[in-house]
């Protein structure tokens, strides 16, 4: 049995899951008090989160509530990258949110470098915005799963691909 078995690490999100944080949100400022007369709006693109609201103390609160409902959905806070607050049309203010999906090469390069380093019996391969993990035993690929997850990342991590 020269049969090998691999892994693939990414970073991704389930935008699905994501959409109905966001819906969630927009019904909670529809019907709390302090947020309801805010014209607070949420638009959500490809790759970022458009938050326009009122006034610092609004936006803060709006941004509160969506980790709220993005953590009860299993979402990682860690795909929100807040962008500059910018001023908009009148006295109201918005925020462009960046959705962090793949891995960086940076965080690609440290992650292969962490598993080279510390495990000899594995590989670890750069493949676009994934790190592709292999080995000829299941057990040395479940070190190199704990190794990678007790390391502190930028970006969710999650292992796909196990075969």
């Amino acid at each position: 049995m020269a049969s090998t078995y691999s892994f693939d690490i990414v970073s991704d999100f389930d935008r699905q899951e994501l959409v109905n944080a966001i819906d969630q949100v927009r019904r909670d400022i529809a019907g709390r008090y302090d947020l309801k007369d805010t014209k607070t709006n949420l638009e959500l693109r490809d790759e970022s989160l458009t938050i326009e609201t009122a006034s610092d103390m609004t936006l803060n609160a709006v941004k509160d509530l969506l980790h709220q409902k993005a953590s009860k959905r299993n979402l990682s806070l860690k795909i929100f990258d807040y962008g500059q607050v910018e001023s908009a049309s009148g006295s109201r203010l918005r925020q462009e949110v960046t959705l962090k999906k793949g891995l960086s090469s940076e965080t690609a390069k440290e992650i292969s470098k962490l598993i080279r380093d510390r495990l000899k019996k594995v590989t670890a391969a750069i493949q676009g915005d994934a790190v592709r993990v292999s080995g000829k035993s299941k057990d040395d690929l479940q070190e190199a799963m704990q190794l990678v997850r007790q390391e502190e990342w930028p970006v969710p991590i999650q292992f796909t691909n196990y075969r």
